[in-house]
């Protein structure tokens, strides 16, 4: 079986509903040619992800060519390395912040992330250096630390720095455990049932009506909920005023969504935020393990709640914040993918990001479809720590590998014009484009666009 079909079936066992592994996933619509080109199969990965997302609309009554085609290996490639195609006025955006990257220390190397103001403040603080210091000034002050002790120091300060690890390291660690046990999606079935489960209406949107409540964002939570969108979905996507989201992060992974600010520690606010979840059919969150306990919210009767995570939701680094570049680093990816067998380097595009995007997806949209039948609440939950664990253990590895292809002007496509926002295709077979381009971040009204079934 091809690795990206094995993919599919892993994440369809995973789920232990008693349903049959698809037969009829259609082949890659394509030549693989030299997309997504790395020494791990970065490209299965992406093919398999949305596949099964794919499937997964199927048995929601999904029709059309999202169902009868394969995903194409070029819009894979450019759908998942979007980050290098997003444009403003024609211009490139740069994908990380200066102080975010490899750096080495006396004992080896670590990653850093502080693209967020917040995460760069931090990482500053815990390494005594001043607010204006610059990467020269990290790289010097982090030549003389151990790298193990920047990673502990650094979880312990909220900061976001992790040790650099060969895969057999991170095997045998307790964290990395703890990310290969369990299933690809996990999901628990609750005893609460919904007061009236929303229709499924089948054909090209078959989640028109369905109501998502989004609580996530960087990249691999808004992925999922784009993906729902593509379906028909209303999303509603719900961030505090601070900190701020990326601007650029935004308009490159927020299309077919509305968004809007509320303040989850305002009494007010927080009672908003209530309204909208007690009418929703979904809520995805990307929040660490009790903070919607911390924050009051309480998702109503039957509904699907899902939840990605860098780590999981068990073992040592559970509550442990995490990026993609920072997952590829802790788990031997970086390592794998060095360009000369001792600097570290990274995947093609963040494919562990937008795979478990679209598995996390496929997740909540199985859910949909089993609580049309029962009735039934459902916990859905994807990490980006076990879809790297899927890639590292995959059969097939290309070291000799040549460059990975770059997709061509075909595979964007650009709105607006102050500015005009050049995106990647969508990377869902029949979809030449997203619902909507991204609404400007926060600007929409907190109210739900469509009205509750009569």
């Amino acid at each position: 079986m091809e690795p990206w079909r094995r993919l599919v079936a892993d994440y369809r066992s995973g789920l232990d509903d008693g349903a049959r592994t698809d037969d009829d996933v259609p082949p890659l619509d394509g030549a693989r040619d030299h997309w997504l080109a790395g020494t791990l199969p970065a490209l299965d990965l992406a093919a398999g992800s949305v596949a099964a997302f794919a499937s997964a609309a199927r048995r929601a009554g999904a029709t059309g060519p999202l169902v009868e085609r394969g995903p194409s290996p070029a819009r894979l490639a450019a759908s998942f390395g979007s980050d290098r195609l997003l444009r403003l006025d024609g211009r490139p955006v740069p994908g990380f912040a200066p102080l975010s990257g490899f750096f080495r220390t006396r004992d080896g190397w670590v990653r850093t992330h502080a693209n967020y103001p917040h995460h760069r403040v931090r990482l500053l603080r815990l390494l005594g250096l001043r607010d204006g210091a610059d990467r020269d000034d990290l790289a010097a002050r982090l030549a003389d630390t151990s790298a193990g002790a920047v990673e502990d120091d650094a979880a312990a300060a909220g900061a976001i720095a992790v040790r650099v690890r060969p895969e057999a390291g991170w095997r045998a660690s307790a964290p990395g455990r703890a990310a290969s046990r369990g299933a690809l999606v996990r999901a628990v079935v609750r005893d609460d049932v919904v007061a009236r489960p929303a229709v499924l209406a089948g054909g090209a949107a078959p989640l028109a009506g369905v109501r998502v409540l989004d609580l996530t964002r960087v990249i691999a939570g808004p992925v999922a909920t784009r993906a729902l969108a593509a379906l028909g979905a209303d999303v509603l996507r719900v961030d505090p005023p601070l900190p701020a989201e990326i601007r650029h992060q935004h308009l490159d992974v927020g299309q077919g969504k509305r968004t809007t600010l509320l303040d989850l520690r305002d009494d007010g606010d927080r009672e908003r935020a209530q309204t909208l979840l007690d009418d929703a059919d979904v809520l995805v969150t990307g929040y660490r393990p009790g903070a919607l306990d911390r924050f009051r919210l309480r998702p109503p009767p039957g509904a699907v709640v899902a939840h990605v995570s860098a780590w999981g939701v068990e073992g040592p680094w559970a509550h442990r914040r995490g990026f993609d570049s920072i997952v590829q680093a802790a788990s031997g990816v970086a390592l794998l993918e060095s360009p000369d067998g001792g600097t570290p380097g990274a995947l093609p595009a963040q494919a562990l990001d937008h795979a478990t995007g679209y598995l996390l997806a496929a997740g909540v949209v199985d859910a949909l479809a089993a609580r049309r039948d029962d009735g039934r609440g459902r916990d859905v939950s994807a990490a980006l720590a076990r879809t790297a664990a899927w890639l590292l253990d995959a059969d097939t590895r290309d070291p000799e590998h040549p460059p990975a292809a770059a997709p061509g002007p075909e595979a964007v496509v650009s709105h607006g014009r102050h500015p005009r926002v050049t995106t990647a295709r969508p990377a869902l077979p029949g979809h030449d484009d997203h619902p909507a381009p991204a609404h400007p971040w926060g600007t929409d009204h907190a109210a739900w666009s469509t009205p509750l079934p009569g």
